[in-house]
């Protein structure tokens, strides 16, 4: 079965012109079916290092087409890995289509990017295989605009041009969008202290996280929060809130690592980017977008 195939790189040099790289791989990789070979291309898993006439190698890109034909000394690298391009993916939901771009709830376990192991399973990508189809939407290239850890669920913007995400990108850099999330931690959070800024430096620079309110729940003991934050540091809310001694519920990495199973691929963080709100570069409109915050709960 290829599945119990255990992940592995290659890295070929090509010695004869004129062969294709799916028969260079399926020679290469007997192990593999030509199909599952043909997944791995489409998954963004398949490299080419090409070489040009000057006997330099160019930039190594992804390669997709399985017929194309490699030339004398090209390099290709195959990173297989089974449990990144074969595993169920929950899908993404569609928010809305602004035409230059489209607003996507990401589901937690869902990358932003992707990496040498694939990219089918991060949003852009996603979007663009998955997502526009079957949501019958017209065909259009995609580009990423900002990120939400993989642990992290809720609203994400997709650019359809280079010069979309360019100026979508500007947004969030010149901190002229409105991004607000709810997070699920246990026990009370003090709410006589609300709103509550949080800002403590995170990597030797400033981030400021506003906690904006919060509703207890006493029957499961717990508390949601509305959170604002003013700047877009790596796990900033996460940071931020754990040093205030109320982790986010399902968070691995500043939570209490003693709740939870060690072979259990990845948490149920609690924390949900719920809503975006901004100036469209393109028309100049009040676009808000919001999505239930308590969806979570």
């Amino acid at each position: 079965m290829t599945n119990s195939i255990e992940p592995f790189e290659k890295h070929l040099v090509v010695g004869k012109s004129d062969q294709t790289i799916l028969q260079l791989l399926s020679i290469s990789c007997p192990e593999i079916s030509k199909q599952k070979l043909k997944q791995a291309m489409k998954y963004g898993a398949i490299w080419i290092t090409p070489q040009n006439n000057q006997g330099k190698t160019n930039k190594t890109v992804r390669i997709r087409r399985a017929k194309k034909c490699l030339q004398l000394g090209d390099q290709v690298h195959l990173y297989y890995n089974p449990a990144i391009l074969f595993s169920k993916i929950e899908p993404a939901q569609l928010v809305a289509d602004e035409g230059e771009f489209s607003v996507w709830n990401k589901p937690c376990g869902m990358f932003s990017q992707g990496s040498k192991w694939g990219d089918h399973s991060a949003i852009v990508r996603w979007v663009e295989i998955f997502g526009l189809p079957q949501n019958n939407l017209p065909q259009r290239p995609c580009f990423l605009v900002h990120r939400l850890d993989r642990a992290t669920s809720g609203l994400i913007l997709v650019a359809h041009s280079k010069q979309a995400a360019q100026k979508l990108s500007r947004l969030f850099e010149s901190r002229n969008i409105d991004k607000r999330y709810s997070a699920v931690i246990n026990g009370q959070y003090p709410s006589s202290t609300l709103p509550q800024e949080l800002d403590s430096d995170i990597d030797d620079k400033s981030a400021l996280t506003i906690i904006l309110s919060s509703e207890y729940r006493p029957k499961g003991n717990f508390s949601t929060l509305k959170i604002k934050i003013e700047s877009g540091r790596k796990h900033q809310i996460r940071k931020h809130l754990s040093e205030a001694g109320y982790p986010v519920i399902g968070d691995r990495l500043y939570g209490n690592k003693a709740n939870f199973i060690s072979d259990k691929p990845i948490a149920d963080l609690k924390l949900l980017s719920y809503f975006l709100e901004f100036n469209s570069p393109f028309s100049d409109k009040l676009c808000r977008y919001q999505i239930d915050y308590h969806s979570l709960e």
